[in-house]
């Protein structure tokens, strides 16, 4: 049996970056506090925890400590708080979400309603709402547009939360187009997350089986499961190796593999090698790519 790996699997540029500036912020300070997860992944939180960073469910007093802002941002409420309690910040906050941030702001100063498209209660849409002096309009894709509320706007912009699925928030921009006179459009969709969609409506295509690899908290990760699933039923959202069975690859010739962006490249490889075992795949030669030994875009 084959096995491909979608070029993109993996850790984003912005979950990278937030991890190194995390583990190098331990090496230069003590007491450093982070207000939730880093990222949306269970590996990554129990490495963040045993590099002695704290997870807080509210700010306390901030004197000799560092508040480390996560991938997903924060709200301007929050970092204002922080700097008065006395908390260093170190801003992890992903440059892509950072420039939603510039461009709510910007557009609302402006006079235009924000509009926002994303999950009500993800912490990434959360923090585009904190930057805001009015409140914002957000569509849950997963719930009914509201229709009412749109019609009042006479001027609307529209951004999306970095991690959500393209096709939907299309279609969702074209109907609120409708109902709004005056309507920009910001397709804030970030360029990795284009990426993996686009190899993940070929991927189910191309096998016979698809693995999704990555937390049940995340919820780029749920998009890319959802867009597989709907073209090829056999596709499999997994967390760890322990999660695969063999009868997942019973009379299948390949495997497609991905992972969501807070995914490390080591539980990808212990994947890999759990199904190489289970379907007795010959592997070929380790690749000469030392970032990422075990990855490839071709069959292995």
């Amino acid at each position: 049996m084959k096995i491909n790996v979608a070029k993109s699997a993996g850790f984003c540029f912005g979950v990278r970056r937030a991890m190194n500036i995390a583990l190098r912020t331990v090496r230069t300070s003590d007491n450093i506090e982070m207000l939730g997860d880093i990222v949306h992944n269970e590996t990554v939180v129990k490495e963040i925890k045993k590099a002695g960073i704290k997870k807080i469910s509210a700010l306390r007093a901030g004197d000799n400590k560092t508040l480390l802002i996560r991938a997903h941002g924060a709200s301007q409420r929050t970092c204002r708080r922080a700097e008065k309690l006395g908390y260093r910040i170190v801003d992890a906050t992903c440059p892509m979400v950072k420039e939603i941030h510039k461009i709510v702001k910007t557009n609302e100063r402006e006079g235009y309603r924000i509009i926002i498209i994303g999950d009500k209660k993800h912490d990434e849409v959360l923090g585009i709402i904190g930057q805001l002096s009015g409140k914002a309009i957000v569509i849950d894709p997963a719930q009914q547009i509201p229709r009412r509320a749109l019609r009042r706007v006479k001027k609307g912009t529209v951004v999306v939360q970095s991690t959500q699925n393209l096709d939907k928030v299309l279609r969702i921009v074209e109907q609120v187009k409708t109902l709004v006179p005056d309507l920009k459009f910001h397709n804030t969709v970030c360029k990795p997350t284009r990426i993996k969609q686009k190899e993940i409506k070929k991927l189910p295509l191309e096998n016979d089986v698809v693995i999704v690899i990555g937390s049940k908290s995340s919820a780029n990760t749920k998009r890319l499961y959802q867009i597989a699933k709907s073209a090829n039923p056999r596709t499999f959202w997994v967390q760890k190796a322990k999660d695969l069975k063999k009868e997942m690859f019973t009379n299948a010739k390949s495997a497609g593999i991905t992972a969501g962006a807070s995914t490390p490249d080591q539980i990808t490889a212990e994947i890999i090698d759990k199904i190489t075992a289970l379907t007795k795949t010959r592997r070929r030669p380790p690749s000469s790519r030392k970032s990422n030994p075990r990855r490839s875009s071709n069959s292995r």
